[in-house]
């Protein structure tokens, strides 16, 4: 177990708990907006689609229902204005963090692949390269890579943690350069839905990928959206060619999303208004912290969609943190995401109205 434990970091948040522990003394308890976990309620639509499916004594399929898939694809098609979606192109998965940190093994890399993602990442990106012993690099701009070798580009738009987008022209320019160098992109779009003050594309529409889905891949979860986190519910979209060997090792695997969950995620994608609603909610919550945080001398850089605001006060992210800890607020260091943060901070929104009441009194 070493030999596979000894390949990884140390987990980033457990340098938190000295923190968290300071936070959780104030006398008014703890606003944690370090961890973006989702607070709200999840729809009654949904949970009665789980709970109408909870007698499911069988095994599930890896591949999902046909419901499920016709789901799936309509949603990409409407949502992301994908054209051509058929059950082939799309692959059910037991939330997005494990298909992040398995991506690299299911894929067949090992040491001498190149595995390439953002400067500011999610790190489950390196822990999955790392996993599978394959080389890892960041990048500012993809198509600067040295393409031998490389066999898996990660793009991430809207930006786990900034919150940048990537516009429509910048996509279109990374697919036709992996393309023409023979490189895999998957490109996690799991904040897509959550676009403030940018209009996130997905590079499964046409102009972006120019009608074909060839060495492309698009990640979805529905953790955010539909405040499914517990669930773990998120499919993949994209290159039959791809996903087509991924089902065959993941049936091997055994990594099939419950029953109920597939029932529950086929209502999910089908109901609009219930997205609408939790949108509102993380708007108010964003509109009231980023005040806060902009009259308490930070400054906000990026952040134009996704559920946090990249946050700097130009000094070492570590004493950032122990700042907020001390007036109550936990948030995360921005150096977790890449060498690039060590001067920033990632606050998330999904606290509740009254906790994120609380932290802006706080930063008053």
């Amino acid at each position: 177990m070493s030999a596979v434990s000894d390949r990884l970091p140390t987990f980033p948040w457990d340098k938190l708990e000295p923190y968290k522990k300071t936070a959780a003394a104030h006398p008014d308890g703890i606003v944690d907006l370090s961890v973006g976990t989702p607070v709200d309620p999840v729809p009654e639509l949904i949970q009665k689609a789980l709970i109408d499916a909870a007698d499911s004594p069988g095994y599930p399929t890896v591949w999902g229902t046909p419901a499920l898939r016709d789901a799936i694809t309509g949603w990409v098609e409407r949502r992301l204005g994908a054209r051509g979606v058929t059950h082939r192109h799309v692959l059910p998965i037991v939330g997005s963090k494990e298909l992040v940190a398995w991506l690299p093994t299911q894929l067949g890399l090992g040491p001498g692949d190149r595995v390439a993602y953002p400067r500011l990442a999610y790190p489950t990106y390196e822990v999955g390269a790392r996993l599978a012993r394959a080389e890892y690099e960041v990048y500012d701009d993809p198509t600067e890579l040295d393409p031998r070798g490389l066999k898996l580009l990660w793009l991430n738009s809207p930006s786990n943690p900034t919150g940048k987008v990537l516009s429509g022209q910048e996509l279109t320019r990374i697919v036709a350069w992996a393309r023409e160098h023979g490189v895999l992109i998957f490109s996690d779009e799991c904040y897509l839905e959550l676009g403030w003050e940018a209009e996130p594309v997905s590079v499964l529409h046409p102009d972006v990928n120019g009608g074909s889905y060839d060495g492309i891949v698009a990640v979805h979860s529905l953790s955010k959206r539909s405040n499914l986190a517990g669930y773990r519910a998120a499919f993949l979209a994209g290159d039959p060619a791809v996903l087509g060997p991924l089902l065959e090792i993941r049936k091997h695997g055994g990594m099939m999303t419950s029953a109920p969950t597939q029932a529950a995620v086929v209502a999910a994608l089908g109901d609009d208004e219930h997205v609408r609603v939790q949108r509102d909610r993380y708007a108010a919550r964003r509109t009231a912290l980023r005040g806060a945080l902009e009259a308490h001398g930070f400054r906000i850089e990026h952040s134009e969609a996704s559920l946090y605001l990249w946050a700097t006060r130009d000094e070492s992210c570590w004493a950032t943190v122990a700042h907020l800890a001390d007036l109550g607020v936990l948030v995360a260091p921005g150096d977790f995401y890449g060498e690039a943060g060590a001067r920033h901070v990632r606050v998330a929104f999904t606290a509740t109205d009254d906790r994120v009441e609380a932290a802006v009194r706080r930063l008053a």
